[in-house]
C-alpha cells in the first residue's frame, strides 16, 4: 500500500490499490509482462467492457461500496443494474469555489504537480516527458517553460466525472490513439503517459490563459466520453470515464500558484487527495 496525504483531514493515509496482487503479476513477472501485451490493448478493454455492462457484474457493485465506504446518499440513484452504471454514477450536487482568481481540481483525484523545466521536460514518476511527446505535437511549447503540470490521477473508488476549471473555449481536440497501461505506480516504468490513448484539449480559458488538458485512459478504461462543447464554464460536466482508473493532466503557463501544502508533498513525491471543485491554487497577483 502507498501513503497519500488527505488534506481535508489534514493526515496521510493509506491507498489500497485495487487489484493490487493481479497487476504485480503483470507487470513483476515473466509470464505477467507476456499476458499484458495483450491486456493493455483496447480491444481487450472492449471485451471486458461487455461484461461489466451486464446484469452478471452487478455483485460487485456492493463489494466496492463496502471496501471503500463509499457514501451512496451522494448521488443521484441507489440501485445499478451493472457495474458500469455504478462506475458512472452521477451526484446529486456538485459544488466549486466561483471566485475568478481560484483554481479548482477537476475531479476527485490524487494530485501530484510537476514544475515544467527550460527545456520543456516534466520529471514525472520515474520518467521524464516533453510536451512534444505529451502532444505528439512539435509546435513551439515555449510559453509553457517554468509553468505547472497537474496529474490528477482517479482511482477505482473515485468520482470518474469531471468538470471545467474556468470559463473559456476549446480551441482544438486531439485524440491519439495508444495503448492501455495501469496509472498506478506500479507502472512506474512504462512513460505511459505518452503510450496510453489520451485525447488533448487546447484550451482558452477566461482567467488563466491558453492550457492544454490531457485526458489519459488506462487499464480497463473503455472510453473517455467527453461532451461536445465549444464554449463552457467552470464547474460545468466535461466528461467522465468509464470503467477502470484514469489520469488527467493539465499544463498551465507560470501564471498560477499552487497551494503550499500540495507543493511540499509533492517534492516529497506524495499525492494529494483532492475533491471535485475544491481550491487547489489561485492566479498569481
Amino acid at each position: 500500500m502507498k501513503m497519500i496525504y488527505n488534506r481535508q483531514k489534514k493526515c496521510m493515509e493509506k491507498e489500497e490499490q485495487y487489484g493490487e496482487k493481479y497487476l504485480k503479476f503483470l507487470y513483476h513477472t515473466l509470464l505477467g509482462r507476456i499476458l499484458l501485451k495483450i491486456i493493455i490493448q483496447p480491444f481487450f478493454s472492449k471485451i471486458i467492457a461487455i461484461y461489466y455492462q451486464s446484469s452478471f457484474s452487478k455483485k460487485k457493485v456492493k463489494k466496492m461500496i463496502e471496501t471503500y465506504q463509499i457514501n451512496m446518499s451522494e448521488f443521484e440513484k441507489s440501485d445499478y443494474q451493472s457495474f458500469h452504471e455504478f462506475f458512472i454514477r452521477k451526484k446529486k450536487q456538485i459544488s466549486f469555489n466561483k471566485a475568478s482568481n481560484v483554481l479548482i481540481s477537476p475531479a476527485d483525484s490524487k494530485l501530484m504537480v510537476y514544475k515544467i523545466t527550460k527545456d520543456l521536460r516534466i520529471p514525472i514518476k520515474q520518467s521524464s516527458y516533453t510536451l512534444n511527446e505529451l502532444l505528439e505535437d512539435t509546435e513551439d511549447w515555449s510559453e509553457y517553460k517554468d509553468g505547472n503540470c497537474l496529474v490528477f490521477r482517479l482511482s477505482m473508488d473515485d468520482y470518474h466525472r469531471y468538470c471545467y476549471i474556468d470559463d473559456g473555449k476549446i480551441r482544438k481536440v486531439k485524440t491519439i490513439k495508444g495503448c492501455l497501461h495501469t496509472v498506478s505506480m506500479i507502472s512506474e516504468n512504462e512513460k505511459v503517459y505518452s503510450r496510453n490513448t489520451r485525447v488533448c484539449n487546447y484550451m482558452e480559458t477566461k482567467n488563466f490563459g491558453d492550457l492544454i488538458w490531457i485526458e489519459i485512459g488506462a487499464l480497463l478504461v473503455g472510453k473517455i466520453k467527453n461532451h461536445s462543447k465549444e464554449q463552457y464554464q467552470k464547474g460545468e460536466e466535461k466528461g467522465y470515464f468509464e470503467l477502470g482508473g484514469s489520469t488527467i493532466v493539465i499544463v498551465t503557463k507560470d501564471n498560477i500558484q499552487i497551494d503550499n501544502d500540495i507543493l511540499e508533498y509533492s517534492k516529497k513525491q506524495i499525492e494529494t487527495k483532492v475533491k471535485y471543485g475544491e481550491e487547489i491554487g489561485k492566479l498569481r497577483c
